[in-house]
């Protein structure tokens, strides 16, 4: 669980709106009466009798094929322990969320308030036709073995208890790439485990799988070692009793000379001492949550050659269940397989510890600043970021299902399944994750000019706490700090500076330092001094001055004023970049099948062709610098010249055949109409001579910033799209202008934008 969110924080986000974190939505027209009629009575029946006559067409009429049941009873949950099926159900809608934004997986989440294994399993067995899967969750031991074993009995389709098999194979293939760096044979290797509950012995069953002997094996639970000699050994842990040992031997006495330590147990049960008495090379994965059995510094100061893996996502190695379970189903439900069996597990092993070994994508580079990761001590799992996962891993699990035979819809053609997984995602949807981790990874002072507003403080608590940059408050001390106590922001130590009356000498030299600055820089446009000093008492010109003189590396404002009071002084005191001729903007739309950028959405008014296509040209800059390739459409209300003698229509040409000559391998077109760009099957019906190709457009350019505008706000306001904007493009220094009524969300995404602004400007 992450430390850094506060309790009311997480009650309003899962109150908020519509209660809970998900809802079904429809996927067929139901416009009107006929597509009613045919989405119910009459029309059902058809399906109805189809899937009556053959029953595999449950999986060609409805959802079955894409829908899986996460069912708990709430008995183990997270590490809050037995807190009841009820309290148990925010993990499990969590748990279908994860689902859905990583494997395109429908979930249903089903808490079942009994204990009794007995009346658990024949409640799932009675449910099997609704589903295509079965993920089991938070699910005490010993009970948990015996339900999972009896459901995959039982059951005709996918079962899985991921806190068993989820960590122990992310877990595995970690195991697998460090014994390969550190030239250790897993069969000679010395293993403890520390911890013996469902996913200590789930992962210990797997590396046995892999190779380890049982021998070399060494368990401890609360009580010790599991020795033969013990009579409260219970549930499944007589599997891995070692008599090698004396019954009462310490782990610090057993880990010496040690090659692995698996700890799957508590915080602080390692310590430095015990490190020191490994073997070579040792390798220690302190995976308890939310406090790992060791940190990584005490790891590292103990023993520099260790190869170390964490459950948090600030240390290298993260062994995160999210690189497993959702690709898992997603194979096994597309090969329709009836288990998910020691193959499959095995597939997704080698599948994940084969991709850590590949080169990293620039997305997964640039995400974690730049880190030319490489296959190593410090990398030896994928990131979670990485969007070759749902291709990489989901096809292993659904070839591992043919090879064994459990696949029911045997896949034939590989190369147009891995192109349909990627298409699923909308691979480019990663642009929010890329931004906040990258964000991280050189964290830059971020001066926000309207900290006077709860949002905007909000915001800002959030961007400290889950260290995305580090703020700077402009506003009324008084007023700040009253906001902050009354909600419980956690802003402590962020300074607040008050350009309207400085608290003492240093914020007064500060405040004619830039008077001076800004003077000298506007004197001969009709600015005099004591303007210049009146201006510096303007947050938006103060914060602007603060990163043009380097006090700040970035400036976020605009939600408490009209737009051009931010946008002003940033243009009359940072300006434009050299060869930029006009400084502009766009929204960033967060669709299903992947980023949609839109410009020019806020700034300029009247555009030429020449206009439009310098624009384009810092939209596509941009675009890249999320490391996605900018497919570009022109529209307007013409295709190709279909309305020869239209203003608009003609300036979108021109601007096409301006970009055409200056980027001729640019995938760029015009001009054509909206629904044109986004149909690439339409428009190779009618237009196959387009440059867009087969192209999806992701970046539409607009003639004008009303129809740029009244697009992004009709999008947003209609279809629950989410928003990041406006952008500012082409600035020499990061300013970005808050839209009003901005949420807490769309201001930490503008935040880490411009944080990631500042380290492209540095660099």
């Amino acid at each position: 669980m992450n430390n850094h969110v506060s309790k009311a924080e997480a009650l309003f986000y899962h109150s908020k709106g519509r209660p809970g974190k998900i809802e079904v939505v429809p996927t067929k027209e139901t416009a009107n009466q006929r597509d009613l009629s045919l989405a119910y009575s009459p029309g059902v029946a058809d399906p109805c009798n189809a899937i009556a006559a053959n029953a595999n067409d449950v999986y060609k009429y409805t959802a079955k094929g894409n829908l899986v049941a996460v069912i708990s009873n709430g008995t183990a949950v997270l590490g809050l322990g037995d807190i009841g099926p009820a309290a148990g159900k925010p993990v499990m809608e969590g748990k279908g969320l994860l689902f859905k934004i990583y494997a395109d997986i429908d979930c249903f989440d089903l808490e079942l308030d009994t204990t009794n294994v007995d009346e658990f399993v024949r409640t799932v067995k009675i449910l099997e036709p609704t589903f295509g899967g079965i993920n089991l969750e938070d699910i005490s031991a010993p009970a948990c073995f015996e339900i999972e074993e009896r459901l995959k009995k039982e059951l005709n389709i996918p079962v899985m208890h991921d806190d068993q098999h989820g960590t122990a194979i992310i877990s595995a293939a970690s195991l697998l790439n460090a014994l390969e760096l550190v030239g250790k044979d897993i069969a000679k290797a010395k293993i403890i485990v520390s911890g013996a509950g469902a996913s200590a012995i789930s992962c210990t069953r797997l590396y046995v799988a892999l190779g380890a002997k049982k021998e070399n094996i060494f368990m401890f639970d609360s009580k010790g070692l599991i020795h033969p000699d013990r009579d409260n050994l219970d549930g499944r842990k007589p599997e891995f009793v070692n008599g090698s040992m004396p019954v009462g031997s310490s782990l610090s006495q057993v880990l010496e000379g040690a090659d692995v330590f698996i700890g799957l147990s508590r915080g602080g049960v390692l310590k430095k001492e015990m490190v020191k008495k490994m073997a070579r090379d040792c390798i220690i994965f302190a995976l308890a949550n939310p406090s790992p059995e060791i940190s990584y510094e005490d790891a590292k100061a103990a023993r520099e050659d260790c190869i170390m893996a964490t459950g948090r996502s600030d240390y290298p190695n993260q062994v995160n269940n999210v690189l497993g379970f959702p690709f898992i189903f997603r194979g096994a439900l597309d090969a329709r397989a009836s288990e998910i069996n020691e193959a499959m597990k095995l597939a997704a092993v080698r599948a994940l510890a084969n991709l850590a070994k590949e080169p990293v994508p620039d997305l997964v580079n640039m995400a974690y600043g730049n880190a030319n990761l490489k296959f190593g001590k410090d990398y030896i799992i994928p990131k979670p970021v990485d969007p070759r996962l749902i291709s990489t891993v989901a096809p292993a699990v659904a070839r591992a299902a043919m090879e064994t035979g459990v696949a029911k819809h045997p896949i034939t053609d590989w190369e147009a399944y891995e192109f349909e997984l990627e298409k699923r995602l909308g691979n480019d949807n990663t642009i929010s994750k890329f931004i906040e981790t990258k964000a991280k990874q050189h964290l830059k002072r971020v001066v926000f000019v309207d900290a006077e507003n709860e949002a905007v403080l909000k915001a800002a608590g959030v961007v400290l706490q889950e260290k995305i940059a580090r703020p700077i408050l402009l506003g009324n001390r008084e007023k700040v700090r009253a906001i902050i106590d009354e909600y419980n922001i956690p802003l402590q130590g962020v300074p607040i500076v008050d350009p309207h009356i400085p608290s003492g000498e240093e914020e007064l030299k500060n405040r004619e330092k830039y008077a001076d600055i800004y003077y000298e820089k506007r004197k001969r446009k009709g600015l005099t001094r004591s303007e210049a000093t009146d201006d510096m008492r303007s947050r938006s010109y103060y914060g602007a001055m603060m990163v043009q003189t380097g006090d700040a590396d970035a400036m976020i404002g605009g939600l408490a004023k009209k737009y051009p009071y931010t946008l002003r002084p940033a243009l009359q005191i940072i300006g434009s970049r050299e060869g930029v001729k006009k400084v502009a903007s766009m929204h960033i739309l967060m669709t299903r099948r992947g980023p949609l950028f839109l410009a020019d959405t806020a700034i300029n008014h009247h555009l030429d062709a020449a206009g439009i296509a310098d624009i384009t040209e810092l939209v596509a800059e941009k675009v890249k610098m999320f490391n996605v390739k900018p497919k570009i459409a022109l529209v307007t209300y013409s295709n190709f010249g279909s309305v020869p003698d239209g203003e608009s229509a003609k300036m979108m040409r021109e601007a096409t055949a301006i970009l055409h000559k200056r980027h001729p391998r640019w995938i760029v077109d015009g001009e054509m109409q909206a629904h044109m760009a986004l149909n690439p099957e339409l428009r190779q019906k009618f237009y196959p001579f387009s440059k867009l190709a087969g192209h999806r457009a992701n970046v539409l350019m607009f003639p004008n910033l009303s129809s740029a505008n009244i697009a992004y706000n009709l999008l947003t306001n209609t279809s629950n799209i989410a928003t990041i904007g406006p952008v500012l493009l082409g600035l020499k220094k990061p300013v970005h202008v808050l839209q009003l009524g901005a949420s807490i969300r769309q201001i930490v995404s503008m935040v880490g934008i411009a944080a990631v602004d500042a380290q492209e400007m540095r660099e």
